[in-house]
């Protein structure tokens, strides 16, 4: 293909043949988690489990589970500054409707959703607004290095899960080196190099840190809640714990919803603690259904204030990401 050439359906071809195995591949996973999960467990006994519940113990869940996405909002928030303003209102709604993207399609495209969102709001380009998510999820990924690491501590991990997070933690550790290096580096950077420098000063950083920190507690808390909801009677540190498992499990880009991979994450956590398969299987199925249906709730919501539609966000995502004729 010549580079002057715009870029034709059929060129394009490979790109959606090879996001289409992608998702394939993440259903295939899925079906197999399921599979497992299910596999040789009581059925009557599961929802005795679930019809057992204290349900009044939900509200409280559900609301921490929102606290955590408005610290979610309010850190992303204090990264963008450098490119913009934007209200915590419309980025509380950026990060819900790519939250809800990310529940009914694979391959995690509610993260690009959220970006062409803010850009639109403060008047920017989409690769100007992608280097504060990116920041985000180094952020992220520094606290559940920090929190699997003293999870290990204190408890015994199969040897697969430490050594997946020995691999994640070295990467994060080498990616947040870059990072810094970039920050602290002398020279002084054009464009969104300058605004990425600009989201690593001290102040900017640390405030964006103290927000991460608000929305792991917060999601930490909605999943232990639901746990006490569910008559597991397990520590605040076991409630840390699992989760973090869950979370580590379905960080890669999987099925919608992450349907599978967290149910699978869920029962092999609970069984470090004892937890017999039934009644962990109960509790996957449980916690997941009550923390992701508000999400689809307020994601839905959020999405109806824009006036736009998820197929016509992807079409003006595309158009944007679609490299531009050259001059023969």
């Amino acid at each position: 293909m010549d580079p002057g050439e715009p870029m034709t359906a059929e060129s394009g071809a490979p790109v959606e043949r090879q996001a289409r195995w992608k998702a394939a591949l993440g259903y295939l996973l899925a079906g197999a988690f399921l599979v497992w999960v299910f596999h040789d467990i009581h059925v009557e006994r599961m929802f005795g489990h679930i019809g057992s519940m204290t349900w009044w113990w939900v509200l409280p869940a559900v609301a921490c589970d929102v606290l955590g996405y408005v610290c979610d909002a309010a850190r992303w928030r204090v990264l963008l500054l450098p490119v913009g303003r934007l209200s915590l209102l419309r980025a509380t709604q950026a990060v819900y409707i790519g939250l809800f993207t990310n529940e009914v399609t694979p391959m995690r495209f509610g993260e690009l959703v959220r970006a062409y969102l803010a850009s639109r709001w403060v008047g920017r380009s989409m690769p100007e607004v992608i280097p504060s998510m990116l920041v985000t999820r180094l952020l992220d990924g520094v606290w559940m290095t920090i929190g699997i690491g003293l999870v290990a501590i204190f408890m015994p991990l199969p040897k697969d899960l430490l050594l997946a997070g020995d691999v994640f933690g070295v990467a994060v550790l080498l990616l947040a080196g870059g990072f810094l290096i970039l920050v602290l580096g002398r020279r002084r950077f054009s464009g969104r190099f300058r605004s990425v420098q600009a989201m690593g000063a001290g102040r900017t950083l640390a405030v964006a840190g103290a927000f991460s920190l608000g929305f792991v507690a917060f999601q930490v808390l909605a999943f232990w809640l639901i746990m006490e909801a569910y008559h597991l009677r397990l520590p605040l540190s076991a409630g840390a714990a699992v989760y973090l498992i869950v979370h580590f499990g379905t960080a890669l880009p999987n099925a919608p919803a992450n349907v599978g991979s967290y149910q699978f994450f869920a029962v092999l956590g609970l069984s470090l603690f004892g937890i017999e398969k039934t009644r962990a299987t109960g509790f996957s199925v449980v916690v997941f259904i009550l923390l992701t249906l508000p999400l689809w709730a307020l994601g839905l919501a959020a999405l109806s204030r824009t006036g736009m539609t998820l197929s016509r966000i992807r079409a003006d995502i595309r158009a944007v990401m679609q490299p531009r004729d050259r001059a023969l």
